[in-house]
């Protein structure tokens, strides 16, 4: 019981190194695994406040603010105002951001897989039920 913690790190030591093993192969620079959050959040709502991305990936906003302007120098994502509210700034994907999706998706559903290859249907569904509950 007290080794949880212990290999739960263990787990995304393991998978963050498997993330950027594989954005090297795929000749991507500068983008670390805390980077996925903001950028899945993206893919799924297309534009997003960054209040909205830091509830969304449960990080404080100051956080997510660092990662969007890296993001932003990388060339991934742009700032726009709002047309109905000027205080409101939204994040979106540029091009480059839309067309590293495939990659993306190609990263996630590979680590994925490596993570889960050695659990059965109904291990993979508990473990993500308890790992949902201690959060």
């Amino acid at each position: 019981m007290k080794n949880t913690l212990s290999l739960i790190s263990k787990i995304k030591e393991k998978g963050n190194r498997f993330i950027i093993e594989e954005l090297n192969k795929n000749g991507i620079k500068g983008l670390v695994p805390s980077h996925g959050d903001i950028l899945a959040v993206l893919y799924k709502y297309d534009k997003s406040t960054m209040k909205d991305i830091a509830d969304e990936i449960h990080r404080t906003k100051p956080t997510v603010t660092v990662l969007v302007d890296k993001l932003e120098k990388l060339g991934f994502v742009k700032r726009e105002k709002s047309s109905e509210d000027n205080r409101i700034t939204y994040i979106t994907l540029t091009s480059k951001g839309e067309s590293f999706k495939k990659i993306f998706e190609k990263i996630s559903c590979e680590l994925n897989q490596m993570l889960h290859k050695n659990l059965t249907q109904e291990e993979n569904t508990l473990l993500e039920k308890l790992l949902e509950k201690m959060i």
